[in-house]
């Protein structure tokens, strides 16, 4: 996929399924370093401090989410998590701890690799990029304009809320990543909002409105149903 070649840890108790997401990688160009329990995988984590990390949520020595918590108490190395919890409930859980995407068993190689290469495109723009808050964002035909907190299409002028401007701006620091409704409602109104999801609601229709050509079928602001919100560029 790239010049250099990317390291991956993947954790996975099930053999076929480790070998077939494995054998997926290493055809894509990566070196992969595979685990079967989760102390393994942070073992194998804190060595080798791979560029992205492939976890299943069902290991047999601990449950994935408290993997991915520890994890994100000393890095921030992406984390991409496959597994076959498809209730929206643990879906949050795992990207509220800190997964960077989640990923439903079964899945095809062409669907993985276009996470993976999602993760990894998001990675790469904040090494390369710095603080993006320092910059200009482009999405489209919109550009976010961080220093002056202005925001266009072309040469028009969109006139956003404080609230809007808030949303759109958390999205565009984390691009390409789901964000929970509870993670945008804690950051942007506070600790005593995360259980009102109507007011996120109300907003990103206003904000679709706005950004979106279609807001009917936007291309850029995307919900992700029961869990929260995405900006795709």
């Amino acid at each position: 996929m790239t010049e250099t070649m990317q390291h991956v840890v993947l954790i996975e108790d099930e053999k076929m399924i480790r070998r077939y997401v494995a054998m997926a990688l290493t055809a894509s160009g990566f070196k992969v370093w595979e685990s079967e329990t989760a102390e393994q995988g942070l073992l194998e984590t804190a060595s080798r401090r791979p560029d992205l990390i492939i976890l299943d949520l069902g290991l047999p020595d601990r449950d994935g989410v408290d993997v991915i918590r520890e994890i994100r108490l000393w890095c921030e190395i992406p984390i991409l998590v496959l597994s076959v919890r498809t209730e929206e409930v643990q879906k949050v859980a795992a990207l509220d701890a800190g997964a960077d995407d989640y990923l439903t068993k079964p899945f095809g190689v062409p669907e993985l690799q276009a996470r993976i290469r999602a993760v990894l495109r998001r990675k790469s723009r904040q090494e390369g990029e710095g603080d993006i808050e320092e910059g200009i964002f482009e999405f489209g035909d919109i550009q976010v304009d961080m220093i002056h907190r202005r925001v266009k299409r072309g040469e028009q002028l969109i006139h956003l809320t404080p609230i809007e401007y808030q949303i759109l701006t958390l999205l565009v620091a984390n691009v390409g990543r789901v964000l929970t409704h509870r993670f945008i409602l804690q950051k942007v109104w506070g600790p005593d909002y995360v259980d009102r999801p109507h007011y996120l609601r109300v907003f990103m229709a206003g904000l679709r409105r706005k950004i979106e050509e279609n807001s009917s079928n936007p291309k850029h602001l995307m919900t992700e149903i029961g869990i929260g919100y995405r900006l795709v560029r």
